[in-house]
């Protein structure tokens, strides 16, 4: 028998629950689907939230041929395959371009997206991807441009109550036992926001209970999942838990519980460059300054694993993952960028100082570019006292100095170069 959550994919867009800032009355993704116009696309969002049901109704509603790829299990040659299989069946199609649906499309290297470029640019498949990574970082930029990037939102509680009273008076199996929602607040937190997360829960409650009424309150959803902890998991649905729990013992300098979790995160497939580029963010906002060398270390961690690959790759992450955890911490570049940010944003674009902007033709010169600069290596401790900032902000103070060995030696230096500041 089929999961749960598969029996009750929605089939139109009215039976779509969520994300009604796209598709809902005059959302803009409602209207483009209803025109029969939609062009290539990608859907961003967290797992659960309708990326691969969104695909197929479009396909449905608009009656074209639809291709399905893996990320993770299709090559460059089974890309190639579904374009000409594209290619061929444009002739006895009535309709528009074919469309072809790729999952976890952040993971397709660099090779498989530029094979799709011709495809997709002249127009002999309409892309659609889905991704719980941000495309800005994971799709490479000549296909991007090619494509209009929507935003999945995570489903609220109106939401998921609605598909959990969908499910227990829609399905033909539920409708067989007599289920009664008594308390819904564990249902809600454990699912977070994910649809087949709640449906998952809901079928395990429910199996778990042979005969009988179902009742679900706070202490039997809890009860249950403790017992099958990877009944609410498959194939690595608490992603985002886990990830968060991974980055928050790192910074609790907690080289335990953070080696448990990147052991839940191997054991449960996710994706090890993923965990690489967070231990390199880590390495920034977490640890900074107090230790530069953990920035290095996370760099030659992420470049080590691609050319090792997997499962010695591991071994990389863990490395990473101790010493990060067991590094100082600081998060003062991280204060330090925000800070500025709000101070741009506040202060608009200020003029650039006259002896601090480029100077490289005979107006500029003229119009005094350039003029009275001080050239720091000219002078001794190759430090020469002048105002970088603009003249609106000479006195601002941004990078504070943190309590660490290695920022307090920096702080050290500076106040004795700045009389005055730092």
């Amino acid at each position: 028998m089929q999961p749960l959550a598969e029996r009750l994919r929605p089939q139109t867009l009215d039976q779509f629950i969520g994300q009604k800032h796209l598709v809902g009355e005059k959302a803009i993704l409602r209207q483009m689907i209803e025109s029969g116009h939609i062009a290539s696309l990608i859907l961003w969002g967290p797992p659960g939230v309708g990326k691969t049901t969104l695909a197929k109704i479009i396909a449905n509603k608009l009656d074209r041929p639809f291709y399905t790829l893996s990320a993770v299990t299709s090559g460059v040659k089974d890309v190639r395959e579904v374009i000409e299989k594209a290619k061929q069946s444009r002739f006895f199609s009535q309709g528009g371009n074919p469309i072809l649906f790729i999952d976890e499309i952040h993971r397709f290297s660099k090779s498989q997206q530029d094979s799709l470029l011709g495809a997709v640019e002249n127009g002999t498949v309409t892309l659609i991807g889905a991704t719980t990574e941000n495309p800005s970082f994971e799709v490479i930029t000549p296909l991007l441009s090619r494509c209009q990037v929507y935003v999945l939102k995570s489903l609220d509680d109106i939401d998921l109550l609605e598909l959990a009273k969908r499910a227990v008076t829609t399905d033909l199996e539920l409708k067989k036992r007599e289920i009664i929602f008594e308390e819904t607040d564990s249902l809600l937190r454990y699912s977070g926001g994910d649809a087949r997360k709640l449906l998952n829960i809901i079928e395990l409650v429910t199996d778990a209970t042979p005969e009988g009424a179902v009742h679900f309150t706070n202490e039997i959803v809890t009860e249950r999942l403790q017992q099958n902890p990877m009944a609410y998991d498959k194939d690595g649905e608490m992603h985002y838990d886990i990830i968060s729990a991974f980055i928050k013992s790192i910074r609790g300098s907690d080289p335990d519980a953070a080696i448990y979790w990147l052991a839940r995160m191997v054991a449960g497939g996710e994706d090890p460059k993923f965990i690489a580029r967070r231990l390199v963010i880590s390495a920034s906002e977490d640890i900074g300054l107090a230790n530069p060398n953990a920035l290095l270390l996370a760099n030659a961690c992420f470049d080590a694993l691609q050319k090792i690959g997997w499962p010695e790759g591991r071994i990389i992450l863990a490395e990473a993952t101790v010493y990060l955890a067991s590094s100082p911490k600081s998060n003062s570049a991280y204060l330090a960028i925000d800070d500025a940010l709000a101070l741009v944003e506040r202060t608009g674009n200020l003029p650039v100082p006259l002896h601090l902007r480029n100077s490289p033709t005979k107006l500029m010169k003229d119009l005094n570019y350039g003029k009275n600069y001080k050239y720091s290596h000219d002078y001794p401790n190759h430090f020469v006292e002048q105002q970088f900032l603009p003249d609106e902000l000479k006195n601002q103070s941004i990078w504070k100095v943190q309590d660490n060995p290695a920022e307090k030696k920096l702080g050290d230096w500076l106040r004795n170069l700045w009389k005055g500041r730092f």
